[in-house]
């Protein structure tokens, strides 16, 4: 027979859940309970579920990070305004079927992302970025047919990407970086993305064969990608970053990349590209657009195999970087121009086969441009030069190695 005290203690259990839930479907306030048991908090100063009260008679209006609608749970931003946290997310946060956003602010919550958020159809943002979330990204994602932002990054997630994620119809942003996912690039890309960032994996084989025009940033830095720059990059005519660098793409430049109407940072730098740089719009036909170059902007071409004479299609760019190719010829006067007026800031030449540039007598630079020709076939303007510690000390290429290298030339 139960005392009257447990009979006491039980009933007014009761009567705080029922006050607190009064103004929140009881469901989800089970499911929120099961989150804070899961989750702790790292500062102790500043807790975060500090307002997490079971007696507060609305949890919709007193609970931090938490955002109603008709009772029941819409947004949850757990360990909102850089609170961090730690512990694993539970499978029961699936019961909060009303939720549009799932915010987790960089913690050290760890274990697999559950698989059950592929049950909250309604879900448009699901970010769990900077954690140490571990095991594959949830195929089941790929139910999520509102889903408007994905982003995963800086965790420890391994496996592929799942195909069909880039196959959602109302993505737009997919961030995947810097985690050790393998496997191949997405072949088929049809969401309409706007931002793609999956640099800092261990991704391989050759970029789509078709991308959609409305991406504006795609990075794929830092992984084991191959194959030519053709596949898939014809059809972007809104990208305003592309970063491809420290992979093995190979082949020639497309001509068109230098000429986007909205593209102000292109890195392609330690690949395996060759070839030469169209020397001027006109060399590759009529154009309609012209590249948007200036303040801000950002090429690096550098530590590849490029080869020919420098172009003046990079006329205007802050922070040019062609070092460490097989460039020959004269440095183009638009460049000289464009370090006097200020408008390139940073000139990296060094570890070429340049043999000249048109520096007046008397030339001052600015004391914001850095300039750098070390180790060309020339006898570079050492008072003007200001290199990176990596073009070493050797001003000049050694005249043989000049000499071998016109021969092969010719």
């Amino acid at each position: 027979m139960a005392t009257p005290h447990y009979c006491y203690t039980f009933l007014l259990v009761s009567h705080l859940f029922l006050l607190s839930a009064q103004s929140l479907d009881p469901t989800d306030f089970k499911a929120l309970l099961s989150i804070k048991n899961t989750l702790t908090d790292v500062s102790p100063t500043t807790p975060f579920f500090s307002t997490w009260n079971l007696t507060a008679p609305d949890p919709c209006s007193s609970f931090s990070g938490v955002t109603c609608s008709f009772n029941r749970v819409t947004i949850l931003s757990l360990g909102a305004n850089s609170l961090s946290l730690a512990g694993s997310l539970p499978p029961s946060i699936s019961v909060l079927t009303e939720l549009t956003q799932l915010i987790l602010s960089p913690g050290i919550v760890t274990g697999s992302i559950p698989q059950e958020l592929g049950q909250l159809n309604k879900l448009r943002v699901i970010s769990l970025s900077n954690n140490r979330f571990t095991g594959a990204i949830p195929s089941i994602f790929s139910s999520l047919k509102t889903l408007h932002t994905l982003d995963l990054s800086n965790n420890q997630l391994a496996g592929s990407v799942p195909p069909s994620l880039t196959e959602l119809p109302q993505l737009r942003v997919l961030i995947l970086a810097s985690n050790s996912l393998t496997g191949d690039f997405p072949q088929t890309v049809s969401s309409p993305l706007l931002h793609l960032d999956l640099k800092n994996n261990k991704l391989t084989g050759t970029l789509p064969p078709w991308m959609p025009s409305s991406l504006r940033y795609l990075s794929v830095s830092q992984n084991e990608m191959w194959g030519p720059l053709s596949n898939g990059l014809d059809s972007l005519s809104e990208l305003e970053f592309l970063d491809l660098s420290m992979n093995h793409f190979s082949g020639p430049i497309p001509a068109q990349l230098f000429y986007l109407p909205t593209l102000s940072s292109l890195f392609l730098q330690r690949n395996n590209l060759s070839g030469e740089l169209p020397q001027s719009p006109g060399d590759n036909g009529p154009l309609i657009w012209s590249p948007s170059y200036g303040e801000g902007s950002t090429v690096d071409l550098s530590h590849n195999s490029l080869s020919g004479k420098l172009s003046t299609v990079f006329d205007g760019v802050e922070s040019l970087f062609l070092n460490n190719n097989r460039f020959i010829g004269t440095v183009p006067e638009v460049y000289v121009k464009s370090m006097c007026r200020g408008s390139t800031r940073t000139l990296y030449l060094q570890h070429n086969y340049l043999t000249g540039i048109p520096f007046e007598e008397g030339t001052v630079l600015p004391d914001t441009a850095s300039l750098c020709l070390s180790y060309n076939c020339m006898v570079p303007p050492a008072s003007l030069m200001t290199c990176p510690a990596s073009a070493g000390e050797q001003l000049s290429r050694p005249v043989a190695q000049c000499s071998l290298f016109n021969k092969r030339l010719n």
